[in-house]
């Protein structure tokens, strides 16, 4: 008996495993979401297949170089390359390379094609410090730099499926590589590259030579340059954020082409310089004699970044290379390094406006107190960059506690006339003109101004809007750590959670809480005070109700927006609310005494008025306009 209940156990026991099993595989079935990406992910390799393929094949239709004396071969090859047939019969008509290389930059320029086609620099390192993978502009040919050749036989040859000869050679501390596609001895088109000691900035001049009864000179040559952008930070979202192609055009204009989207194409004139600009690398082109036109084209390369984990953007441009006198001839420079703004500025060719540091005031905020403070914290005090932040801050709240203290004080002066400003509401609660007018006569008589609250408040603004610019764009950050952060310059996870949420991602970044809660206290503190010194007026909202409403919602939008934001960002404001809320507290406890200006504003009253200032006799006739109007319009209506 006892072993028939144990068989039923047993197959109980077995019926509920597999209906856990089931249950488990169930769960896990990937869902439609995860069905349709994989799909994609197929089909974008099948794609990308089929196009190594054909481009295999098309590789394998050119003619291979010649061999010497081979005068059959040299008659077949000038049938496909016409004039340059010639570059095919050389010993350097072969898949070799040539590597240059200084204290910051390696580049590795390829025999056909005779452009770039590795950039790697030495100072850097992806994703995070330590990680030993060193940043990588350009690999596995990731980028190409062609130029279309139309001949005077009417043949169109593209420059990156033929062989160029390679020399280099020293000129005093400068390397110089000059890479010739041939069309005789003499004849030729030439990249040259210089790279000088410790520079970032590569030398790169395109010209022709002896070419002017092979190459058709009555359209420009057509330079088309594009890299498909590697991602390289903790965050490939964060990072795709501000990659985007800056230009400078029209001598002293500078543009962007949108940052987001599909196919996103500009068409500016006259172009001195494009940048393929990632969040802190950027690869920049520029000449000396403008491009007068162009086509700069950039594609989104992030639909899903749980999948496209590896590319940000794909950037393209289509720049014509006008001849002179039958040949071509640019002074150009390859800048191949970081999105610095010192660095950029040392070279005094307007780089550094790739950096997004913010329209009229807010980039000058940036660029004359910001910059250079920061700046002077971080490397000549040689702080930490998180305690940087932190002095940083102290300084900027410091310097503005004179305006904190003006608002305060407009406050606790609205605050002491509120009962009067109450008693005139109840007075003539019939006659809204008539309550506007005596409340504008009090202000008037006491010597309070109702906005003077309000400008200090709005003078802060740009500070802040500065730093929502500042901090995404410090280079400084990069990598560098900061108690939990270990790189200030992306988010400070603490927390990784298994799913995601909407808006907010899917792990817990601890500065952006810290702040939240600090703007949730600053609010809770001076709101009180706020309500207090300004009465609703009729026909307005309901400002109170409004104030109470955003001291829930700020800090929630805290949370939500900067929890993938940089750290550093964060721990500005965190340690700016805490700063203010101090601030606050000694302004309202040890410097502002509300019984010595309920005195004053006694002691005012008693004095003639002031004369109304402009703004308000302004606001007084606005006033007296709009009853006027409402007035006529009842009387409309009566009628």
């Amino acid at each position: 008996m006892e072993e028939k209940k144990l068989d039923l156990n047993s197959i109980i026991g077995f019926v509920l495993i597999f209906g856990i099993l089931i249950w488990i595989f169930y769960q896990n079935q990937p869902s439609e979401k995860e069905i349709a990406a994989e799909k994609a992910k197929k089909e974008l390799v099948a794609k990308q297949e089929a196009q190594a393929k054909a481009d295999k094949a098309k590789v394998a239709a050119l003619p291979v170089a010649a061999t010497p004396g081979d005068t059959a071969q040299l008659a077949q090859l000038q049938k496909t390359l016409g004039g340059f047939a010639y570059s095919a019969t050389l010993p350097s008509a072969k898949e070799t390379f040539t590597t240059i290389e200084n204290e910051k930059l390696k580049l590795k320029i390829a025999n056909k094609g005779g452009y770039i086609v590795e950039a790697t620099l030495k100072e850097f390192e992806k994703f995070k410090k330590g990680s030993g993978q060193l940043v990588e502009l350009i690999k596995n040919n990731n980028s190409n730099l062609n130029l279309q050749l139309l001949t005077t036989d009417n043949r169109t040859l593209n420059s990156k499926d033929l062989y160029f000869e390679p020399t280099l050679e020293k000129i005093g501390a400068d390397q110089v590589l000059s890479m010739r596609l041939k069309a005789g001895a003499n004849e030729f088109l030439e990249y040259k590259y210089i790279l000088k000691p410790n520079d970032y900035l590569v030398g790169f001049d395109i010209r022709s030579q002896g070419l002017n009864k092979v190459l058709n000179s009555a359209k420009p040559l057509n330079l088309e340059w594009d890299l498909k952008t590697y991602r390289n930070e903790k965050s490939v979202s964060y990072e795709n954020r501000f990659a985007q192609i800056d230009y400078k055009y029209n001598e002293s204009k500078y543009n962007n082409v949108s940052q987001h989207g599909q196919g996103k194409e500009e068409t500016p004139t006259k172009v001195s310089f494009v940048a393929f600009k990632q969040h802190f690398f950027a690869t920049i082109l520029s000449t000396e004699k403008p491009f007068e036109t162009s086509k700069l084209q950039s594609d989104d390369l992030v639909k899903d970044e749980k999948i496209d984990t590896v590319f940000t953007k794909q950037f393209r441009a289509n720049l014509p290379l006008a001849f002179t006198n039958g040949e071509i001839d640019y002074k150009m420079n390859l800048y191949m390094g970081p999105v610095d703004y010192k660095t950029l500025k040392a070279y005094d060719k307007n780089f550094d406006k790739i950096i997004p540091l913010g329209w009229g005031i807010f980039g000058w905020i940036n660029k004359f107190i910001f910059i250079p403070l920061f700046g002077f914290l971080s490397s000549t005090i040689g702080l930490s960059l998180g305690i940087a932040i932190i002095i940083f801050t102290i300084i900027i709240k410091l310097a503005m506690s004179p305006i904190t203290y003006k608002s305060f004080l407009s406050q606790a002066k609205m605050k002491v006339l509120r009962p009067d400003i109450a008693e005139l509401g109840e007075k003539f609660k019939k006659d809204p003109m008539k309550k506007q007018q005596e409340t504008m006569k009090l202000y008037n008589k006491a010597g309070v101004n109702p906005m003077a609250g309000c400008i200090p408040a709005l003078i802060q603004l740009p500070f802040m809007y500065a730093s929502f610019q500042f901090f995404p764009a410090a280079f400084e950050l990069r990598q560098k750590s900061f108690l939990w952060a270990d790189d200030l310059s992306s988010f400070d996870s603490v927390v990784k959670l298994p799913f995601n949420i909407p808006l907010y991602g899917d792990h817990i970044s601890l500065f952006p809480i810290l702040a939240a809660i600090a703007i949730f206290f600053y609010m809770k503190m001076t709101s009180g005070d706020q309500q207090m010194a300004a009465p609703q007026q009729e026909g307005m909202p309901d400002m109170a109700k409004m104030m109470k409403i955003m001291i829930y919602v700020s800090p929630l939008m805290m949370l939500i927006f900067f929890n993938s934001y940089g750290a550093g960002l964060s721990l500005y404001n965190f340690i700016s609310n805490l700063i203010t809320i101090g601030i606050m507290f000694v302004i309202k406890n040890y410097i502002v005494d509300s019984e010595k200006i309920h005195a004053q504003i006694q002691e005012n009253k008693q004095r003639e008025p002031k004369k109304p200032s402009k703004f308000q006799q302004r606001l007084q006739e606005v006033m007296e306009q709009q009853e006027a109007a409402k007035a006529q319009a009842q009387n409309k209506k009566k009628k």
